[in-house]
């Protein structure tokens, strides 16, 4: 079971397209109609609308404009980059440029820029004036000199909207192009705007190399002033201070110091070192001479050295003799006395040498003194100089500064003198525009084209609206799915002329073919459906009149009429039509008549001679027709036609107009509803067979009348209903 819902869930989702197919053909000629009318209006339109000109100029923007010197930096151009571009095409589409060309061309007085309103226009300020409840704008009184302002502002944007500037890609090429009713003042448009804007720039030019002249002049006053001043106080200091060659002092003073400063250090070197040797002098002691010539500085020293040399060899020979001579033999006592003397002078030269390097570092400790002095003196004039030599400096540099600015400026006056008058051009003419021979627009045939597929397209869409909105029956789904009943069968749409009445014996005409096949198979449909019900009393009714019930009971009875004894009763005693269509007298006994015993049944009937059908008319329309329907008489009057009848055929009132269909739906054994195609809404016949259904009501099933079947043949929605096919000629007996 949940496999066949979801199957048939899968089934409904499915969009059928021939549906979509259907509503398109049958909207067809009607959205082609329309489209098509559309199309030849708006070529009607085109060809009343005014021809617009379009005349093209081109300018050529210099990158690298020439130049009699370069002074770009007073001009403040840079013109290597985008920015400069896009910033001259704003300024051929501004303001300035747009009311300079109204006035040179006197355009305020042209006639296509003093137009009145367009019907548009004028329509929605009388819309906005009528109704109440919409904002209206404040009035404000406005000076002469603002309404002038605001009519200019006009011309400026309507000029606006007619221009287009469009730079050309990858070059420095730019198109002007203007449009205009005229293709004469079109042209001269998009030349003026060319020409003012190589004026425009040219004065602008001028001007700030006026301005920038007189800033110049005026600086350079100023600048002139201040150089003098600086130099004048430059040469004040130098006749304050005595200065001549103040770099040649100062590295004289510097070249002082740094030898004092060397001189110096060697000083502090040979005092400690004599010191050193004093401090070793005074731990040995003065009198221990062997120790004092162990002392480096002194046993390096050249005298010592010499005098060892003797001591030594006068110890050598002592030595010698010795070994000789006997102590007392006079050679041993004068090398013994040579070796004394020569140790005396040892010594002596010894205590000499101790007391030399005492006074050697007095001296050194004095040099050292007297050469820190000279430095602190020599430092002291070196502060002073170098003080003045900075304040010289500081001076000099001011003095240099100004003339610095002071030659720039002069410079600058002079090209901005001597360049004044050079009127180079920003932009030049590639090429002019001339008078345009084709308007370019309107398109007539692109807009008699968009409008035909516009409106075709609208027209489409809106068949599908209007048959989304469509609520009516137009197939038998709808009946099957709106209902919840059967359809038994339709009944096509015939055409007639105006003025023209359906023939009541149709069915039997040799051209009605379809719709008597139409007939049989309702027939054949409700006779199948009712045969274990023995319906004999069978109600024919609708929801409101003019659905084709009393056509449908006719035909139907006709069909029935061939097969099995039938009569048909008009039941509708309010607003009858049976006599009228059998051409029956409206005096005619009928069924009114019978109920209230007036009058005999032979008396009542009408036996039709080309059918073999017997019908029983309304008879004297009464004024309670509800109370004679709701009688027991009535129930006995069907009682005998069923012993006389096989088929009781009763046309009655539609269900919405009067409450007798309920009625005779209680008597009846079968009823069949009648619903005209495309018109009747479902809400309605939902509404009225739900009346009938709480009567407990045996509805049979839908007949749907008035079908056109030229829509029939496109899908099969009626299958089994109907076709535009026969099946052979023989006539059903």
């Amino acid at each position: 079971m949940m496999e066949l819902d979801s199957k048939a869930k899968v089934q409904e989702e499915v969009i059928d397209l021939r549906q979509y197919f259907a509503i398109l053909n049958k909207y067809k000629f009607k959205v082609f109609f329309f489209a098509l009318f559309i199309a030849i209006f708006a070529g009607i339109v085109a060809m009343k609308m005014t021809p617009v000109y379009k005349a093209t100029a081109t300018l050529l923007i210099e990158a690298e404009q020439a130049q009699a010197v370069n002074f770009q930096e007073v001009m403040g151009l840079d013109s290597g980059r985008k920015e400069y571009y896009l910033t001259q095409f704003e300024i051929l589409k501004s303001q300035a440029i747009a009311k300079k060309v109204i006035k040179k061309l006197n355009l305020i007085e042209q006639p296509e820029f003093n137009k009145p309103p367009s019907a548009l226009a004028r329509f929605k300020i009388f819309v906005k004036e009528s109704l109440p409840f919409l904002p209206k704008n404040s009035v404000i009184t406005l000076s002469e000199s603002d309404l002038a302002e605001q009519e200019v502002q006009r011309f400026v944007k309507v000029f606006s909207s007619r221009l287009s500037i469009s730079p050309i890609r990858k070059t420095q090429l730019v198109s002007i192009s203007f449009e205009a009713e005229d293709p004469k003042l079109a042209a001269a448009v998009a030349n003026a705007v060319g020409e003012v804007y190589i004026e425009n720039h040219m004065t602008a030019k001028m001007g700030v190399t006026q301005k920038a002249a007189g800033w110049l002049n005026e600086r350079l006053s100023d600048l002139r002033i201040g150089l003098d001043e600086s130099e004048d106080q430059l040469q004040a200091y130098r006749e304050q201070e005595n200065l001549i060659d103040v770099q040649g002092v100062v590295g004289l003073v510097t070249k002082e110091l740094e030898q004092t400063a060397q001189q110096l250090v060697i000083a502090r070197n040979e005092r400690n070192q004599l010191q050193s040797i004093m401090r070793v002098i005074n731990e040995y002691g003065r009198n221990d001479l062997e120790r004092l010539g162990s002392i480096t500085a002194i046993t390096s020293h050249n005298v010592i050295q010499d005098v060892k040399k003797e001591v030594v060899s006068a110890e050598r020979r002592v030595s010698e003799l010795s070994q000789v001579y006997g102590i007392k033999h006079p050679k041993m006592i004068a090398v013994k006395a040579e070796l004394a003397t020569v140790s005396r002078n040892l010594s002596k030269q010894v205590y000499s040498l101790v007391n030399g390097i005492e006074k050697e570092v007095k001296t050194s400790q004095a040099n050292v003194i007297a050469l820190q002095q000279e430095l602190s003196l020599i430092r002291e004039q070196y502060q002073l100089i170098t003080g003045k030599e900075n304040e010289y400096r500081k001076l000099k540099r001011e003095v240099q500064t100004n003339r610095n600015l002071f030659d720039t400026f002069l410079s600058r006056s002079k090209e901005t003198e001597i360049t004044s008058d050079f009127n180079a051009v920003v932009a030049r003419f590639t090429d002019r525009a001339f008078t345009p021979i084709e308007p370019i627009k309107p398109i007539k045939s692109l807009i008699v084209a968009l409008a035909f597929v516009a409106s075709f397209g609208f027209a489409v869409v809106l068949a599908f609206v209007i048959e989304a909105l469509n609520d009516t029956f137009k197939s038998s789904a709808d009946i099957e799915n709106k209902l919840s009943q059967r359809m038994l069968g339709l009944l096509p749409l015939v055409v007639l002329n105006k003025n023209e009445q359906l023939n009541q014996h149709y069915f039997f005409e040799e051209g009605a073919r379809k719709f008597a096949e139409s007939v049989r198979t309702l027939r054949t449909s409700f006779v199948l459906t009712q045969l274990d019900k023995g319906s004999k009393v069978i109600e024919i009714t609708s929801t409101v009149p003019g659905e084709g019930k009393t056509t449908t009971s006719t035909n139907l009875a006709f069909s029935l009429a061939q097969v099995e004894k039938t009569i048909l009763i008009d039941a509708d005693m309010r607003k009858p039509s049976i006599c009228k269509r059998f051409n029956i007298p409206p005096y005619h006994p009928g069924l009114s008549n019978l109920i209230a015993g007036t009058e005999q049944f032979d008396d009542c009937i009408y036996y039709d001679d080309k059918s073999g059908l017997t019908v029983m008319p309304c008879g004297q329309i009464p004024s309670n027709p509800l109370e004679l329907l709701l009688s027991p008489r009535f129930a006995e009057v069907l009682a005998q036609l069923k012993e006389s009848y096989d088929r009781i055929i009763i046309d009655t009132p539609p269900v919405q107009a009067v409450s007798d269909s309920l009625v005779i739906a209680q008597q009846a054994d079968a009823v069949i509803y009648v619903v005209k195609s495309d018109d009747t809404r479902i809400g309605a016949v939902q509404d009225s067979m739900g009346r009938l259904i709480n009567l407990n009501a045996n509805i049979a099933g839908v007949v749907l009348s008035q079908v056109d079947t030229r829509k029939v043949a496109s899908h099969d929605y009626y299958h089994g209903y109907y076709t535009d096919y026969t099946y052979g000629n023989e006539k059903e007996s």
